[in-house]
């Protein structure tokens, strides 16, 4: 089943919203090609691609899995990947390994935000594209709706190939729109081909329609015959089926029923027909890394070697495991390959093919395939492996900033080390998983795509490691500073027997525009010896760190040594430190001491009929809306300034605002007084600790 020429190879990801029913389509399609002897479901935890416990418990896909099947000659590397923003890594790296898309649609629901970033993740890579529309056994499904609303938002290139016959709630055939049939299933499983019935006369017309329309899509000459016929021939038909799919002009609508194996065939004959294989789906500009030329890469077993990986695994018992693809030439088991991302050689030992969990050995991979490898010492996702000779390096993939931080707290005491190594493993297989030490507040913060990610990291955490924590929201750096100038005495003065300790300072505080302290000295007469001004500084730096409000360090603040006094013996650098530290206290506290708090700068791309939402939501946020720019089509940016203490969890809300349409970023920008209610709020919260 393994050993297939580049030409017999189909590499299709199942892309769409959660709950579309990928995994479901998945378990159909291997069943039915007889990869599988059963039909796992989702419900039951059995499904081949879903094997993770998480998933299990879950009943959600969260990791990308490859499942090849064999079809009529063909093999079909299948690759499901998870539907929810919050595992769109995965779904990056799935689509990375694809030549094709299968986009699912649900015949409930419909269009989805989901659906819409799959197109655009297909779109991004110039892949043919196949829509199923799915659940159609369902009461409350509308195909006609669905199919209207597929083309309203994708173009004239979508093309109804099939139509649902249905008697009342059962799913009872097909019209197929190409050869104007009715295909009626029997209770045996086989098919009987029907003249349409008569009531569906008028809707099949409809949507035979649609496919000339489309059909016209595929160039000048099929455009130039549909403004004079308005029909094409069933050979039209099927050129355009064979080159407008690959070419991306022509955009078949399938449909069915995942539960009740209905349309499966049917779609995997499609992909088999019209999909592109490795070779059709045109070369990879990759670079020489000696010399900077660029270099072209062909799916061709005979060129040197050159396999791309896409996705990794970390496992404390096997270790880390590198799903590739081949680009070109032929990868072979217990050979050596250059990594020329990091210039560096690796040894593969074995070569698999996976199956969800299950691993076959083989002896090599050809050009277009995919398969995995384990223990590559310095190998992560994006890596170019290839020939020493002749080598290459392909563009990394490109993958999200996260958009959600929070802080890793440890369930039990020494853990720390552990959850620090854990999580730097995590790092290893999730692209779009951040860790960093805030050094400020002393918490360490992970970031990901949004909530249930960061939960799912936190399992992980527990289950691979054996280190429990907990996430809370991360604390702010805010900052003080003064509003008013002062003058004030600092003075040091101990005697316990032998030498004493004497400092005493006079300094005078106020605002300025530099962010570190300025520190200048004004003495006159000796009163305070030279000797001891670099004392005096450093007592104050030291005393800046930490704010007589809530103990966050200063800003904005210029101190001057006008005046003060010494004794010959007592006095000492400590003392004057000391005598420097009293100043600063005593001087802040009068000085109309303020809180300060870090403001951002926001920038949110959403559709216009979401834009009043997102600025309501702003203003609520205490942020000020800087302006609004008309974008793409439909589409509006809102840039504005708010308070990073009120964007915690914005990513969640802004997906919610938008039914997960909207995009923003957002960066440090400046700090700015707090207001009262704030100031009270944070100083309370410092006096508990």
């Amino acid at each position: 089943m393994f050993d297939y020429e580049t030409k017999n190879l189909r590499n299709v990801c199942l892309i769409s919203h959660g709950n579309a029913g990928k995994t479901s389509l998945c378990e159909a399609l291997l069943y039915k090609a007889k990869a599988t002897d059963r039909l796992g479901k989702v419900l039951d935890g059995n499904t081949v691609s879903d094997y993770d416990a998480e998933e299990i418990k879950r009943k959600i896909s969260i990791n990308t899995t490859i499942e090849p099947l064999e079809w009529k000659g063909v093999k079909i590397n299948i690759i499901d990947t998870p539907g929810y923003f919050d595992f769109v890594g995965e779904q990056i790296e799935g689509v990375e390994a694809a030549d094709n898309a299968v986009i699912m649609v649900s015949g409930k629901s419909g269009v989805s935000a989901g659906t819409e970033r799959s197109w655009d993740f297909a779109q991004a890579k110039n892949m043919p594209v196949m829509f199923f529309i799915n659940k159609l056994d369902d009461h409350k499904a509308n195909y006609q709706k669905v199919l209207e609303e597929l083309k309203d938002n994708f173009g004239k290139s979508v093309a109804p190939c099939l139509f649902p016959i249905k008697d009342g709630d059962d799913f009872i055939g097909f019209i197929d729109i190409v050869s104007m049939q009715a295909k009626m299933f029997n209770k045996d499983g086989s098919i009987t081909f029907e003249d349409i019935p008569e009531n569906m006369q008028e809707i099949a017309q409809t949507n035979r329609d649609m496919l000339m329309e489309a059909v016209a899509e595929v160039s000048d000459e099929f455009m130039e015959k549909y403004f004079d016929s308005g029909e094409f021939t069933d050979d039209e038909i099927t050129y355009a089926l064979k080159h407008g799919v690959k070419e991306g002009t022509f955009v078949p609508v399938l449909c069915g029923s995942v539960l009740k194996g209905i349309g499966i065939e049917i779609l995997l004959d499609y992909m088999r027909k019209y999909f592109c294989n490795p070779l059709e789906a045109g070369t990879v500009i990759g670079e020489n890394p000696k010399t900077g030329d660029a270099a072209e890469i062909e799916a061709d077993r005979d060129k040197p070697l050159c396999a791309k990986v896409f996705k990794t695994i970390v496992d404390p018992y096997v270790g880390k495991m590198s799903f590739l693809k081949v680009m070109s030439g032929t990868l072979c088991a217990d050979s050596t390959v250059y990594n020329s991302t990091k210039g560096e050689n690796e040894k593969i030992a074995k070569l698999y093919v996976m199956r969800g969990k299950k691993q076959f050995d083989v002896p090599k991979l050809y050009a277009g395939d995919i398969g995995v490898t384990a223990k590559l010492l310095c190998t992560d996702t994006s890596d170019t492996l290839c020939s020493a000779k002749e080598p290459v390096v392909l563009e990394k993939i490109d993958f999200p900033e996260p958009v959600l931080s929070l802080a890793v707290i440890p369930k039990a005491k020494g853990d720390e080390e552990k959850i620090s190594a854990g999580l730097n493993k995590l790092v290893e297989e999730d692209p779009t998983f951040k860790v960093y030490q805030n050094k400020e507040t002393k918490q360490t913060i992970i970031a990901g795509t949004g909530e249930q990610h960061l939960n799912i990291i936190t399992t992980k955490l527990q289950n691979k490691f054996g280190v429990a924590v907990e996430l809370a929201e991360p604390k702010i750096a805010y900052r003080e500073t003064i509003k008013k100038k002062v003058k004030v005495e600092g003075k040091h003065k101990k005697q316990s027997g032998g030498h004493g300790q004497y400092g005493h300072v006079w300094i005078e505080f106020e605002p300025c525009d530099s962010e570190n302290l300025v520190f200048e000295e004004k003495v006159f007469g000796g009163s305070v010896p030279k000797n001891f001004f670099p004392a005096v500084e450093k007592g104050l730096r030291d005393s800046v760190k930490s704010g007589v409000l809530a103990g966050y360090p200063v800003v904005n603040l210029k101190a001057t040594l006008v005046d003060g006094s010494y004794h010959s013996v007592d006095s000492s650098e400590m003392a004057f430190k000391t005598a420097a530290n009293l100043a600063y206290k005593a001087g802040l506290a009068q000085a109309d001491p303020v809180l300060l708090e870090p403001v951002g700068r926001l920038k949110v791309k959403a559709r216009n009929d979401y834009t009043g939402d997102v600025v309501g939501d702003i203003n609520k946020r205490r942020g000020r809306v800087l302006g609004m720019e008309p974008k793409d089509k439909n589409i509006t940016e809102v840039e504005a300034e708010v308070p990073m203490g009120e964007m915690a969890k914005y990513a969640i809300d802004l997906r919610a605002i938008t039914n997960g349409r909207g995009k923003f970023s957002f960066v440090f920008d400046h700090y700015e007084e707090a207001p009262y209610n704030i100031r009270d709020k944070v100083v309370a919260e410092s006096k508990k600790q």
